[in-house]
This record gives structure tokens, sequence and C-alpha cells, in this order.
């Protein structure tokens, strides 16, 4: 296929930068490209829309949920063939893709963490137990007065991963934690979801603290699990 140029795009001057350069690639898919062309680059897009490759990434993202593109190992991000669906009820089709995506994304936090609680138990040292029962006082303090605590949320699920004593699991959580974000940040404004996910980490803890590896291991697939009730219910 022939590399789209510069004229194709026009520089992005907007808040909701992602919402525009999807946006403009769309109309470079339904226009110009075919199913099974390559996207441009993160890179070559970024310079071309002068933005930055956080805002190409999510603008991706979105297009991939509408099912406008595909990323495949080693290939890129490809054109998707459009179906009928995606063309006549696009954010019916978003909603699905979206609940499947988050429905495995949520699954692989069930691979992933439950056997990081189980390495925390055995590994954590008394500094960093100390650090987590911090988090934990600061979320209760946060969800007393009435405010979400999303910061202090990632932030216990990010002791334990660095409890864990691997650095390259945090790098993937770190991505895990991103691609959820917005679920995360709305999930966890809905009533009852903050106490039941404080109570979740403090389960976690209290089994870390006895160095009780399978109860801590059962305790964070619990949280993970509630949190997939919630989550998947209003999506």
């Amino acid at each position: 296929m022939a590399t789209p140029v510069k004229s194709d795009f026009e520089v992005v001057r907007r808040n909701k930068v992602y919402e525009e350069v999807a946006k403009q690639i769309e109309r470079l898919i339904l226009k110009k490209l075919q199913p099974g062309d390559k996207l441009p680059s993160e890179r070559e897009l970024a310079e071309m829309l002068q933005v930055s490759r956080s805002s190409i990434r999510d603008a991706i993202r979105s297009l991939e949920l509408m099912g406008l593109v595909e990323p495949r190992q080693g290939a890129g991000t490809i054109v998707r063939e459009l179906s009928a669906e995606s063309l006549v009820n696009p954010f019916a089709n978003a909603l699905k893709r979206r609940q499947e995506l988050v429905s495995e994304l949520l699954d692989f936090r069930k691979m992933l963490e439950p056997p990081l609680a189980a390495r925390a138990a055995t590994h954590a040292a008394a500094d960093e137990m100390s650090e987590m029962e911090e988090i934990l006082q600061r979320q209760e303090a946060t969800l007393s007065h009435g405010e979400v605590s999303i910061a202090e949320d990632a932030e216990f699920h990010y002791s334990i991963a660095l409890a864990s004593g691997n650095s390259v699991v945090l790098k993937v959580l770190d991505i895990l934690m991103d691609l959820l974000r917005d679920t995360r940040e709305r999930s966890l404004q809905l009533k009852g979801r903050p106490e039941k996910s404080l109570a979740g980490h403090r389960r976690i803890l209290a089994a870390i603290k006895r160095h009780d590896a399978e109860a801590a291991k059962a305790a964070m697939r619990r949280h993970i699990e509630d949190i997939e009730e919630i989550v998947l219910d209003k999506l």
C-alpha cells in the first residue's frame, strides 16, 4: 500500500486529543485503506499529527474497540474487514468489544496477581508491609471524606508487585492498570465498590503479614472476582 503522506492529516489542537486523532485515522481507513492494510507506526502517526505517542495509542485502542483495526504480533496495527454491525451500530459494537476486552484483562489479572500476592507473602520485608498498611490507611481516610480512592487502590497493587521482588512484573502490571484505567475510575465511583475494594485489600494484607502464601493468593483472587462481578455488570 502507499504510505500516507503528511497532507492526509491535520495538526490536532483539541483538549481530548485522542478523540480527534481517532477521527482522523478513521477517515483515513474509510477513504483510502483496505482490509489487511497496515497503519503507519505510532512514531509516524505522532509526527504527522504532532501529538504524543500516548495519544496515538489511546486513539488506536478506541478504534480497536469499534472493530476497525486489530493489533497483530510482529505485523503492527491492521485494518479489519468492516462488518455490517460496525457500520450500522458502531456504539453497540464498541460496547460489546469493550466488554470482551475488559473481561480478558480481568481474567489476566486473575492469572497474574494471585501468585504475586503469594510471592509477596514470602518475600515482603517489614518496611514493605508497613508501606502497604500506610497505603490502606490513606485509602480508608480518603473514603471517610467521601472521595474516590483511585490512587491508593493502584498503589496497593503496585506495592504487592514491588514486594514480589520482580521488576518486570511491575512493568506488566503498569500496562494492565493503564488499559483498565477508565473502567477502574468509573467502577470505583459505584456505590459500595470502594468499601468492597478496601475490605479485599485488608484481607490480602492480613495474609501477607502472616506470611501465608496460599491465603494471600486466595484473597487476591477473591478480590479480583469481586471487582469482575461489579465491573462487568455495569459495562
